[in-house]
C-alpha cells in the first residue's frame, strides 16, 4: 500500500479532466486564432471555458485570463497593480510574512525598483488581523496582496473583511487563492476581490495551466509579448486541452465541494487527533479555520527530512512544507512567522488529504508517524539531552 498525502503539492488528475483533455487533443486541435472552421471551433471551446471559469468564480468572462499556473498569475497581478500604482505616485505595497514565494520574490524585485514593502505579522494561529491591514494602508498604498489559504499550514484568511477594507480605502486587493480554489466557496464579487490567482493542478486538473482573474478596472501589464491572445495581455497560442481539462476539474470540484469537504475534514480531524497524542508535538495553524485536508505538525527533537524519507520507505508520501522549497535546508518562513523556533521548525511534517484518501489510510499514517518519530528520537542526541533535562523542551 502506498498512500499519497501530499495533495497541497499537486493532485492526481481526475478521470473527467483527463477524458476532456484527451478528447480535446483529438477533436479540437485547431488554433483558436485561425479564421477557418477548425480554428473557430477551437475558439468557441476557448470562450466556453472562459465563461465557465468566470461563473465558478462569480466573475465576468472578460475578466478571466489563462496563464501557465499560479506563479505566473501572481507575478502578473502584482506587477500590474504596482505599475498602476506607480502611475498614480503610489509605491507602497502591503502583504504578509507567510505568502508563497511567487508573491514574496516578486515583491523583492519591486523593492529593488523603489517600492516600499510592508509585510504584516500574523498571529500564532497563522491568521492576519484585518485591523493590521487597515492600519498599514497609507495614502501612497498601491495595493494589498494576502493569500486566501496558506500552502503550508492551511490557515484560511479573513479575505472578505480585508477586501472590504481595501474597497473602502480605494486600494486594489489581490489574493493568491491557489490552495483554496476548488476546496472552499469563493465569489470574487461577494468577497471584494479585485485580482485572484489559481492553478489547476491543486484541484485535480492538469499541471501548467492556471487563471488570473482581474477586475475590468485594472489594466494588466504584459509579462509575455508577441501575439494578441488573451485580449493582448498574454501572448502565445492558448493551451486549449489544458484549459478544457482545468475547466472540467474546476466544475467537478465545485459541484462536489460540500460532500468532499465534509469527508476530508473528518479525515483531517481524525489525523490531527491521532498525531496530537505524540508527546512534544504541536499542530501548526488554526484548529478550525483551515483547509479541509491540511494537517501540519512540528515534532520536537527530530529533523523533517529524515522523517519524510522514512515515511516514504513506509509507503507514505508527505512533505515538510511548500514543494517549491523542498530542496532548501532553511526552516519554513511560515513556521518562523507563527513563532516556531528554528530547531522546532526543522521538524515539521505536512500531510494534505483529498477525497480519495480513507480512514484506513489515515490510521496507518498515525501508526507509522508515531513509530518513526519514536525511532528518530531514540537516536537523537538532542532528544536525549531534552529528556535528561540538560535542555528545556520548547513544545
Amino acid at each position: 500500500m502506498y498512500i499519497y498525502a501530499d495533495n497541497a503539492a499537486t493532485t492526481r488528475m481526475s478521470d473527467t479532466a483527463m477524458r476532456v483533455m484527451t478528447e480535446s487533443m483529438k477533436d479540437v486541435y485547431g488554433n483558436p486564432s485561425s479564421l477557418h472552421s477548425i480554428g473557430q471551433q477551437a475558439s468557441e471551446k476557448l470562450l466556453a471555458a472562459r465563461m465557465e471559469v468566470a461563473e465558478c468564480l462569480g466573475a465576468d468572462f472578460k475578466e478571466i485570463y489563462f496563464t501557465s499556473g499560479g506563479s505566473e498569475a501572481d507575478n502578473q497581478a502584482i506587477v500590474s497593480a504596482a505599475a498602476l500604482g506607480a502611475l498614480k505616485g503610489k509605491r507602497h505595497i502591503i502583504s504578509t510574512k507567510i505568502e508563497h514565494h511567487a508573491v514574496l520574490h516578486t515583491l523583492d524585485k519591486l523593492s529593488e525598483k523603489g517600492f516600499e514593502i510592508t509585510l504584516l505579522e500574523v498571529g500564532k494561529d497563522g491568521i492576519v488581523d484585518p485591523r493590521s491591514v487597515e492600519k498599514a494602508i497609507r495614502e501612497d498604498t498601491a495595493f494589498v496582496t494576502v493569500m486566501y489559504a496558506n500552502n503550508e499550514i492551511g490557515t484560511l484568511q479573513p479575505i472578505k473583511e480585508i477586501g472590504q477594507i481595501c474597497r473602502e480605502e480605494g486600494v486594489i486587493f489581490h489574493t493568491d487563492a491557489v490552495q483554496a480554489v476548488g476546496h472552499v466557496d469563493i465569489n470574487v464579487m461577494d468577497e471584494n476581490i479585485d485580482m485572484l490567482s489559481l492553478s489547476a493542478h491543486k484541484f485535480h486538473g492538469p499541471k501548467g495551466i492556471g487563471v488570473l482573474y482581474a477586475n475590468k478596472k485594472i489594466p494588466l501589464t504584459n509579462l509575455i509579448e508577441g501575439g494578441a491572445q488573451e485580449r493582448g495581455k498574454r501572448a502565445g497560442t492558448e493551451n486549449l486541452p489544458a484549459i478544457m481539462g482545468m475547466t472540467a476539474a474546476l466544475k467537478e470540484s465545485i459541484q462536489n465541494m460540500g460532500e468532499t469537504a465534509k469527508k476530508v475534514s473528518a479525515l483531517r480531524d481524525r489525523l490531527i487527533m491521532g498525531l496530537s497524542k505524540i508527546s512534544h508535538s504541536v499542530l501548526n495553524g488554526d484548529r478550525q479555520k483551515r483547509l479541509p485536508g491540511n494537517v501540519n505538525f512540528c515534532f520536537e527533537g527530530i529533523e523533517g527530512e529524515s522523517l519524510l524519507l522514512l515515511l516514504d520507505s513506509k509507503g507514505i508520501a508527505a512533505s515538510s512544507g511548500s514543494a517549491c522549497t523542498s530542496g532548501s535546508l532553511d526552516p519554513s518562513h511560515v513556521l518562523l512567522a507563527i513563532g516556531r523556533p528554528h530547531e522546532v521548525a526543522h521538524g515539521s511534517l505536512r500531510l494534505t488529504l483529498c477525497g480519495e484518501n480513507t480512514e484506513k489510510e489515515v490510521d496507518y499514517i498515525i501508526e507509522e508517524v508515531t513509530k518513526v518519530v519514536e525511532y528518530l528520537r531514540g537516536m537523537s542526541p538532542v532528544w536525549d539531552a531534552l529528556e535528561k533535562g540538560e535542555m528545556e523542551h520548547v513544545i
